[in-house]
């Protein structure tokens, strides 16, 4: 693994998830695909939260408090709990862009990381370093594919009477 390039990859997956939210209102990003389903507000709002109260500390701690606990989070809780709902959809994007721009620095400044420190989780196992860095990555990924699935699925809303089929299938 070169965690620079994972670095790279977190940087570029901040762009990614801002094209891919531009020029949505909060309205618009409130509409949700199905009940249950969360909208692109509370995606975005789950990013904001992940960035600051997840990933960056607990990689912190894996790397310079070994065998300290984690602090706990709450993702499904903090939908309620933080109002997502009543959320400015802009300034949570721009919120969470400073955010990832915080983290980017702190990971440029880390002096010799161990990549192999290790957090042995109480349900998921031993955690390294390095597959924190590499899931926060994928943590993006799996984001910017459930915003394009949303995408996909307010086109289907919108379109009509028009239909996308000569676009391919989804």
């Amino acid at each position: 693994m070169d965690p620079h390039l994972l670095i790279e990859q977190l940087d570029a997956g901040a762009a990614a998830l801002a094209g891919v939210t531009a020029g949505l209102s909060s309205s618009q990003a409130a509409w949700r695909p199905e009940p249950g389903q969360w909208s692109l507000l509370e995606i975005a709002c789950h990013l904001l939260d992940e960035e600051r109260e997840d990933f960056r500390v607990r990689l912190d701690f894996t790397l310079h408090r070994p065998g300290e606990p984690w602090p706990t989070i709450d993702p499904d809780g903090w939908v309620l709990a933080h109002d997502y709902s009543a959320r400015d959809f802009a300034l949570t994007m721009e919120d969470f862009a400073r955010e990832r721009r915080r983290s980017l620095e702190w990971l440029r400044g880390l002096s010799n990381p161990d990549w192999d420190a290790a957090y042995t989780h109480p349900k998921l196992g031993v955690i390294r370093a390095g597959d924190l860095l590499a899931s926060w990555c994928a943590h993006d990924v799996l984001h910017l594919r459930q915003m394009a699935r949303w995408h996909w699925r307010r086109l289907q809303e919108t379109a009509g009477p028009f239909a996308t089929g000569y676009a391919g299938q989804w």
